[in-house]
């Protein structure tokens, strides 16, 4: 057992190193070894703005589903925290999150909507209170200078003239910005006073409470997209049922994946392109229906109306670029995890109290989820 807990600590303590490290390159624009200038000591330590709340919001989630579980009896493992580094190579976000091991067989509807809802419930509420502090807490709109020094010619206006990209000039790099969510727009008008010290959306990584804050609304949407065994899915499947889940389930996983691909086989490409890749790709779309049919004829179909409307959409909206991270996540659910919510022996109604926390969480995931997280142009 203490073998056990000291796993379990050792990768918290690495993965508090590896957010911490991510999040002062973040912060600083900086890496731990390459380029003219490298993080100071200092700055390292400044990237606890960004690890602390942002594994705060991680932890809170993971114990939600561990406390419930444990007061339903079930027995779980405490959360095994994933760390991610890339040695400055390129930027991480520090962490692939963290999870919890249900060693025991659910056959309860309730029981799997508890331990669904618990954890991004409670992971939601700490993340309130973060963005609450840091959007009550912004720093003066002349900050950016300390990051950015050559920002300072333009005054308040830089965005007008330093986010400037041609795509079609091969050695321009596009400027990264964060995405949108509905939350953080309404905290946006309604905390802050003085609408100047809102950050620009490219410049969000260098206000670390904020983009911590970001982050793992992103990660709480994506863990309440209510597909397969994910806390989504448990919580829709609790509150619709079986087959009604499926049908939502099916058409939100194909959705995403559809979202995921816009770009990658487009008109703009060359004939040879086209006819090497494309056979390359929807063997790829076909393995992310694995789980979805044992038809491998319907999977191949599924695969091909993937295919031809993303072609389409990047036909009708040539500067739409699609998220990969989408395909990659999809591929993970609909190649090992699955795309349906296993069904349960014990189907008793969840109660009034439960089904109003349930479509709360699905407003929560409304309000968090963002289509790309990084937009790069």
């Amino acid at each position: 057992m203490q073998k056990k807990i000291l796993i379990h600590l050792g990768l918290f303590i690495l993965t508090l190193i590896t957010t911490t490290l991510a999040g002062a390159e973040w912060m600083f624009g900086k890496s731990w070894f390459f380029g003219e200038e490298v993080l100071s000591k200092k700055e390292f330590f400044q990237g606890f703005w960004y690890s602390i709340p942002f594994l705060g919001i991680l932890t809170a989630h993971e114990f939600g589903h561990y406390f419930v579980a444990r007061k339903l009896k079930v027995n779980t493992s405490l959360p095994y925290y994933i760390p991610q580094w890339f040695f400055s190579f390129t930027m991480s976000l520090g962490t692939f999150g963290a999870l919890i091991q249900i060693k025991d067989k659910i056959n309860s509807r309730k029981k799997y909507f508890d331990i669904g809802l618990a954890g991004p419930l409670a992971g939601f509420i700490v993340c309130l209170f973060v963005l609450t502090y840091g959007y009550t807490h912004l720093p003066d709109p002349t900050f950016i200078y300390q990051i950015h020094p050559e920002y300072e010619q333009y005054g308040l206006d830089y965005p007008q003239h330093v986010y400037a990209y041609d795509p079609a000039d091969e050695n321009a790099n596009p400027p990264i910005r964060v995405g949108g969510n509905l939350l953080m727009m309404l905290m946006e008008k309604v905390l802050v006073a003085d609408p100047t010290k809102i950050p620009d959306p490219h410049e969000m990584i260098h206000y670390p409470l904020l983009f911590a804050g970001y982050l793992a609304l992103f990660f709480t949407a994506l863990n309440l997209l209510p597909i397969g065994q994910l806390d989504g899915g448990h919580i829709l499947y609790g509150l619709i049922g079986d087959k009604a889940h499926c049908i939502v389930s099916k058409y939100l996983f194909m959705g995403l994946l559809f979202l995921g691909g816009i770009g990658l086989i487009n008109p703009g490409d060359s004939t040879q392109e086209i006819i090497i890749y494309s056979p390359l790709y929807l063997y790829f779309l076909y393995l992310c229906f694995y789980k979805m049919t044992n038809d491998r004829q319907e999977r191949l179909f599924y695969a091909v109306i993937i295919f031809a409307m993303q072609y389409f959409a990047k036909w009708l909206f040539p500067s739409f670029e699609g998220f990969t991270v989408w395909l990659v996540f999809m591929f993970v659910l609909g190649r090992f995890l699955g795309v349906y919510h296993p069904p349960t022996t014990d189907t008793a109604p969840l109660g009034k109290k439960r089904i109003i926390l349930g479509w709360l969480a699905m407003v929560i995931f409304i309000i968090s989820f963002v289509p790309q997280v990084l937009v790069f142009g």
